[in-house]
């Protein structure tokens, strides 16, 4: 192959704080500094009180921004937005935790308490919620009438401190401890002792709010100003819940230095019962005992945490507490780590019995309950280039032929789904089948497959070969070995393990000027001459010093070395570059220098659309046969086309008029430079080259004294290339170089196309 710089020529053609508290006092002191219930007087410059309003869900354990201050200092619940104060109780570890994730390596949440840490950001207007039946009228309270007939009233009022509600043209009417269910029928009677034929409608408008307290271990405590309809539970949401040293299980209610009812969150987070919960009045204390003893439940339990414990449960209702056992949990035993006598920690092993589950447990243990284990007992895994890797039920006696009984059994899903996914993509876009003819799946390395095998002595591992085609093709006794639980027998494919070239299947295709043009199967060492032989004669029109004879191996090859080029050639320009940058000495040098930059980046960028070929030139004489194609041994993918014989000659480059011109057996380059009407001005004559029709090339460098470069004959199909002069700078000279490289690439003169 002739070294011909056919880069420079293709260059010569081309030339992207958690919200702070906003004062935290705006509608509460004057200072700024809120103060949770710090034992300062009502109203004072230090205390800041929280509206709430009565649904749970409009509960926000935050501080009030951006809120109208009332007379008194308090906040009314549905005046304002809030905003979340970040509070994150799983920031916030009790020492048991700590303790917990020094034994498991992992920090378990307190149950129930992340139900408070993550409340809405505003209350809900009071003037929207329904008013339940039993709610009892007081002082406060706005009550809309409205009645037609004898008498005409559309009036809004509110009871007076007395429990007077006041009616024109009829007077006051105490409605003081009156239930809202029976409003409407006592306003009626009342008003019918002055008035007859009418109709009344009666409800609620904006209801009275109360002042309560949260003390104790409450992660807020302080004064709240609520809904006169708020309960137990509300006020808890808005209070933010237990801290982290909170009771969840002891909640207790206080009205007139007694307990009105002690609530269980565990009721409402497990069953859904609120029953216990209670309707609060004004000056109620809700009171947050410290948390009482813990146990940390984890392992294979549906929700592992630390829960608090109430009397003495047992394990069976601490694991009932945890949302039970999971799918893969172990029913076999279960550890229990227990502080005993506050000196040391002891650990126990039960089973999962029912002396176990009635075991009872005591603060401060750990329970771990384990997993089942992944073994199997009794299955064989079959895996790899099979119809169906899984795992199958073992049975004594059984061989690899029961596992694989017959060759269906290793022809691959993939298989199908290229096969039906091609042709129907293909139907659907085309009406017509696909036509990429090749070997559609992984043919099965029948040689060689082997068996794994655990040694149950030493634990190692075992390889046992065996020969695939022997057991399922030849059914041979002695191949088909027997198989132990817990087996793994691996199939492989001729792609997974590379066999001898001589079993490798090679699909080769054959086209253009071919009687029987198609794609064959080449046979074991089959080289291209006995496969053109096997196949069939040539037409009359075949021109097989033309034929382009491609390998992908090679494409590969010429593509990664192609490439590698181009990136020294990048590399270069910017070193060259940041060179001629310290020597700048005026605007114009940059801009001039800035242009040239953007020339070369394009030039590279073009240079890197042309893709190499794979093309191997077949070096044949004009009066060649099929008879003297080479020898050389054929691959997977390879590729054979003879054109027909062409009629013209091209002349690309710097002439006068680029053209093919009709092909004559007497003409020389000089006589088809003649008709393209000479070289141009910018032609750099001396750098001018055949690129011949079976791939290789000749210049005028090459010519020497006696024939000359002008004098030479041509083929058919073959294309004269004049390039342009180049700026012949330390740059270009070193791209020079590397075009001898990418020269052996096969480019041809189908990669001035792309340029």
């Amino acid at each position: 192959m002739r070294n011909l710089p056919l880069l420079a020529v293709l260059v010569s053609l081309l030339m992207l704080s958690e919200p702070c508290l906003a004062q935290e006092g705006a509608g509460a002191a004057t200072n700024g500094a809120p103060s949770f219930g710090q034992g300062a007087p009502k109203g004072s410059a230090t205390s800041t009180q929280f509206a709430a309003g009565p649904a749970l869900s409009s509960m926000a354990p935050a501080p009030i921004t951006n809120a109208a201050t009332a007379t008194n200092g308090e906040v009314k619940a549905g005046d304002q937005a809030i905003t979340t104060a970040g509070i994150n109780d799983q920031q916030e570890k009790n020492e048991f935790q700590k303790f917990v994730a020094i034994s498991t390596g992992q920090i378990l949440p307190m149950f129930g308490y992340n139900l408070f840490g993550g409340t809405p950001s505003t209350f809900a207007p009071i003037d929207r919620i329904p008013v339940t039946a039993d709610y009892v009228l007081g002082p406060g309270d706005e009550v809309v009438v409205r009645a037609w007939g004898q008498i005409d009233i559309d009036y809004r009022a509110t009871v007076d401190r007395n429990g007077d509600f006041y009616i024109p043209k009829v007077g006051n009417i105490n409605l003081a401890g009156i239930k809202y269910q029976d409003l409407q029928g006592y306003l009626k009677t009342a008003i019918g002792r002055t008035f007859r034929n009418f109709d009344l409608s009666v409800n609620l408008g904006q209801l009275r709010s109360i002042q309560v307290f949260v003390v104790g271990e409450a992660r807020r405590p302080g004064s709240y100003t609520v809904s006169s309809m708020s309960t137990l539970v509300n006020t808890l949401f808005a209070s933010g819940g237990p801290s982290a040293k909170g009771s969840m299980r002891r909640i207790q209610l206080k009205r007139d230095n007694k307990i009105v009812t002690e609530f269980d969150m565990y009721d409402l987070l497990v069953q859904g019962d609120k029953s216990r919960d209670a309707r609060l009045l004004p000056g109620d204390v809700i009171y947050i005992p410290a948390i009482g003893p813990l146990v940390a439940m984890t392992g294979s339990v549906n929700v592992p945490a630390i829960y608090e414990l109430k009397g003495k449960p047992t394990l069976e209702e601490s694991i009932a507490l945890a949302g039970g056992l999971t799918t893969t949990a172990a029913a076999e035993k279960v550890t229990l780590e227990r502080i005993s006598n506050r000196k040391m920690r002891i650990v126990e092993e039960f089973k999962f019995d029912r002396a176990g589950l009635t075991r009872t447990l005591d603060d401060g243990d750990l329970v771990t309950v384990f997993a089942i284990s992944p073994r199997f007992d009794n299955a064989v895994t079959l895996r790899g280039n099979v119809a169906a890797a899984a795992r199958y039920p073992w049975q004594p006696g059984m061989r690899l032929k029961d596992l694989i009984p017959e060759k269906d059994a290793l022809i691959t899903p993939d298989y199908w789904m290229r096969k039906n996914a091609a042709t129907n993509a293909e139907v659907a876009s085309t009406s017509k089948l696909h036509n990429d003819v090749k070997s559609s799946i992984k043919e099965v390395n029948w040689d060689y497959a082997v068996i794994e095998r655990l040694n149950r002595v030493d634990l190692t591992t075992t390889l046992i070969p065996f020969n695939l085609g022997q057991v399922v093709l030849a059914n041979d006794p002695k191949a088909n070995l027997l198989l132990l639980p817990g087996d793994v027998v691996t199939i492989f494919s001729k792609d997974d393990i590379q066999v001898p070239m001589s079993k490798q299947s090679h699909y080769v295709r054959l086209e253009g000027e071919i009687n029987q043009a198609g794609v064959y199967k080449a046979e074991a060492g089959e080289t291209l001459r006995q496969l053109a032989a096997r196949v069939g004669s040539l037409t009359p029109q075949a021109y097989l010093y033309g034929a382009e004879f491609t390998r992908e191996s090679v494409r590969i090859l010429q593509q990664k070395k192609m490439d590698e080029a181009l990136d020294r050639m990048e590399r270069a320009s910017e070193r060259d570059a940041s060179t001629r940058a310290q020597n700048i000495l005026s605007p114009q040098d940059a801009l001039s220098m800035a242009a040239e930059m953007e020339t070369r980046k394009a030039m590279i960028a073009r240079l890197r659309q042309v893709k190499a070929t794979g093309r191997i030139p077949l070096e044949l004489s004009a009066d060649a046969t099929e008879k003297n194609l080479p020898d050389i041994t054929l691959e997977d993918g390879d590729r054979l086309f003879i054109p027909p014989q062409p009629s013209v000659v091209g002349v690309l480059g710097a002439v006068y008029s680029e053209n093919s011109f009709l092909y004559k057996s007497d003409k020389r380059v000089g006589d088809y430079l003649a008709q393209a009407g000479g070289m141009t001005k910018d032609a750099d004559g001396n750098r001018a080259y055949v690129l011949k029709a079976d791939g290789s090339a000749f210049s005028r460098q090459q010519a020497g004294w006696l024939s000359g470069f002008d004098g030479q004959r041509l083929m058919p199909g073959d294309t004269i290339v004049v390039p342009e002069k180049t700026d012949k700078t330390t740059w270009v000279k070193g791209l020079m170089d590397w075009t001898q490289i990418l020269y052996q690439f096969g480019l041809g003169a189908a990669a001035l196309k792309v340029l």
